[in-house]
């Protein structure tokens, strides 16, 4: 399990939360655009967020960062 500060887990969660709400706010928003181009550019970051959210995840996972119990 890696250690990390108060500092680094606050920034780690910020991190997250913040590409969470982006992934969201890019979501509703696609069905706003009628452009093509606008569309692809739309997909690609939904595609790219979500990769960096499941690097973030798979970071907090492999370093056991978050300690999860089992439910009895």
């Amino acid at each position: 399990m890696r250690s990390l500060s108060d500092a680094e887990m606050l920034s780690l969660t910020e991190l997250l939360q913040m590409e969470t709400n982006a992934l969201t706010k890019v979501k509703a928003a696609r069905a706003l655009a009628s452009d093509q181009e606008l569309q692809r550019m739309v997909e690609a970051s939904i595609l790219a967020a979500e990769g960096r959210i499941k690097g973030i995840q798979q970071f907090i996972n492999e370093n056991g960062i978050i300690p999860t119990r089992e439910v009895h």
